[in-house]
């Protein structure tokens, strides 16, 4: 079983400042080759992956081979709903894989989101997560595999989740071929809206912010030659 490594040249104090003015910062080239390229080819072969939007009745979460199969008029209204609600309300539309948080899991399976997950939570991780974000010990949380196609997207929020006591968030990019054109966007929204910076999809980076900030991520076009990929998450 392959054990996934960070880029043995990284240099995590190179980043510390931008994050300390800024509050954000994207890290370019975290993992070693090998490493980057098992974690995109292991979600790209997957089947199992779950369409996810929320309802008015809450989650909503079918397989999307499930979803692939039901009736086009039935797709077609919940797709209106999700852009309606959107217009209005907190809404969010993509296909996800849940991160492994148990350590027994880890271990006993080769699956790349177990490995990834044994990442996040190593010392090395950590080590690496401290210099850059100033917190003494950040503790991965939670994640999840992310795929955004055509449609897909996630409206502003700041993922300040009572209970959570979440320090920053995390975007880990697994995207070779992106072109802004295309959406898939993760936007950081000024205080009121009348201003947005962006980070176009790539692949190999880690996008590191403080929580909260707010944030979105664009519709993906018809255009997009493939999925948005990443792996997304929380530390506290």
């Amino acid at each position: 079983m392959m054990t996934l490594q960070l880029d043995p040249g990284f240099d995590p104090t190179a980043y510390a400042m931008a994050y300390a003015a800024h509050g954000r910062v994207r890290i370019s080239g975290l993992l070693d080759e090998d490493s980057a390229e098992a974690l995109y080819y292991g979600l790209k072969e997957r089947q199992d992956w779950w369409h996810l939007t929320n309802t008015v009745d809450g989650v909503l979460k079918m397989p999307v081979s499930e979803r692939a199969t039901m009736k086009r008029k039935r797709r077609r209204r919940l797709d209106q709903e999700a852009f309606e609600r959107a217009r209005r309300d907190f809404q969010y539309r993509y296909e996800s894989l849940h991160v492994p948080t148990d350590i027994s899991d880890r271990e006993r399976d080769a699956d790349v989101l177990h490995r990834f997950a044994a990442l996040m939570a190593s010392d090395a991780m950590a080590a690496v997560l401290r210099t850059i974000t100033g917190v003494a010990a950040p503790v991965f949380s939670d994640g999840h595999a992310t795929a955004y196609g055509p449609g897909d997207f996630l409206t502003v929020h700041d993922d300040d989740v009572p209970g959570k006591n979440r320090v920053a968030a995390y975007v880990y990019g697994l995207t070779p071929l992106w072109r802004p054109e295309w959406g898939g966007i993760l936007f950081f929204h000024g205080d009121d809206d009348a201003s947005v910076s962006g980070l176009v999809p790539r692949f190999n980076t880690l996008d590191l912010f403080a929580v909260p900030q707010r944030h979105s991520v664009s519709l993906v076009t018809p255009s997009a030659v493939d999925r948005r990929y990443a792996i997304t998450g929380w530390l506290s």
